[in-house]
């Protein structure tokens, strides 16, 4: 059965580039270790909510913006394997994880089994 990892980051809109290029990085070595498919969006219609919110679950500043990504595997044992071997890529060498462009103690992320595609 397939399986997704999911994240909601809250991205600083004047580092959203910088984000973006990031991105792009991440997508190539990802699906390069095999991931099937590799998505990022950034927040359009998103409002902050009466009770919950994308905005609220990351604690949104407002020089923020909301991106939202999933990563879909074959499995979670391919996951597994994917994440180790991307995680530890050489086009990671040298990136300082204290100067991403985002805040990665505000970012949420979890792996799921799929139950329905269509």
């Amino acid at each position: 059965m397939k399986y997704v990892d999911g994240f909601v980051i809250p991205v600083p809109k004047e580092r959203l580039g910088e984000y973006k290029k990031l991105a792009e990085l991440t997508c190539k070595v990802w699906m390069d270790h095999g991931a099937l498919s590799y998505n990022e969006c950034v927040a359009d219609d998103v409002k902050i909510g009466k009770w919950t919110s994308f905005p609220q679950s990351v604690d949104l500043k407002e020089d923020e913006i909301v991106v939202f990504a999933w990563i879909t595997y074959e499995s979670k044992e391919m996951r597994d394997k994917v994440n180790k071997l991307a995680i530890s890529d050489p086009r990671f060498e040298g990136m300082d994880p204290k100067n991403l462009p985002f805040d990665g103690k505000r970012m949420i992320w979890g792996g799921f089994q799929k139950f329905l595609e269509a």
